[in-house]
C-alpha cells in the first residue's frame, strides 16, 4: 500500500485548498483541516457534531489572537507552563469564531503540540482545526501506516515513519471564571 506523503509546504497548500490532511503529534496522530473547513472532518470521522474539534497552532501567539479577554491572563499562565505539549485548554473565544469547531458554545480548545514536525506545519498552516485520527468511537490510529488505512486517500505529512507519540490523548482543562476544571484526563497532570 502506498501512502500518499507530502512536504510541509505541499501539504499547506493542499490544506489552504480545502483538504484534510493527517499529521503526527505527541499524544495521537491528528486528522486536520482549515477551519473554515472543519465540516468535513465531523463527516470522515462519522463524528456527532456535538463533539468539539480543538485548534491547534504552532505557536502561543497564534492561538491566544482567539481567545475572549477575560480569559486571556489565566490562560496564558497556564499555557506558558505547559506548551507546547500535552494540555489542552479549553477558552472562551471572541465574536463567532468557535462556531466552525464547537457549535454547542462560545469556547475552544486549544493546544500548541511539543512535537517539533508537527508545529513546523501549524506554523506554515496557521491554526488547524484537529481532532484524533480515528473513526469516531474506535480506538484512536498509532502511526501513519494505521492512519492511512483508517482514511484512505488522505494526504499524510512526510516523512513516513512518523516519530512516536506517546499514545495518550492530551489532557483537557476548561476555564471557568478564573478557575480550572479537568475535563478529560491525560498524559499531563497538573500541579
Amino acid at each position: 500500500m502506498s501512502i500518499e506523503q507530502f512536504g510541509i509546504s505541499d501539504l499547506a497548500l493542499k490544506l489552504q485548498k480545502g483538504s484534510l490532511a493527517l499529521f503526527p503529534t505527541d499524544t495521537l496522530p491528528a486528522l486536520c483541516s482549515c477551519p473554515k473547513y472543519s465540516k468535513e472532518i465531523w463527516a470522515i470521522k462519522k463524528r456527532p457534531i456535538s463533539k468539539p474539534l480543538i485548534l491547534m497552532g504552532g505557536c502561543l501567539d497564534d492561538l491566544f489572537e482567539f481567545v475572549h479577554p477575560c480569559a486571556v491572563e489565566d490562560g496564558l499562565k497556564l499555557a506558558k507552563i505547559y506548551w507546547p505539549g500535552a494540555l489542552t485548554i479549553v477558552l472562551p473565544t471572541i465574536g463567532n469564531f468557535s462556531e466552525n469547531l464547537n457549535c454547542r458554545s462560545d469556547s475552544l480548545g486549544f493546544r500548541v503540540p511539543a512535537l517539533r514536525l508537527a508545529r513546523d506545519l501549524l506554523l506554515k498552516t496557521g491554526p488547524l482545526a484537529t481532532t484524533s485520527a480515528n473513526i469516531s468511537g474506535e480506538a484512536p490510529v498509532k502511526d501513519a501506516l494505521e492512519a492511512s488505512i483508517q482514511f484512505p486517500g488522505i494526504p499524510i505529512l512526510a516523512p513516513v515513519p512518523w516519530p512516536n507519540s506517546s499514545g495518550m490523548a492530551s489532557t483537557v482543562v476548561e476555564w471557568k471564571k478564573g478557575g480550572w476544571n479537568v475535563l478529560r484526563p491525560g498524559s499531563v497532570v497538573l500541579q
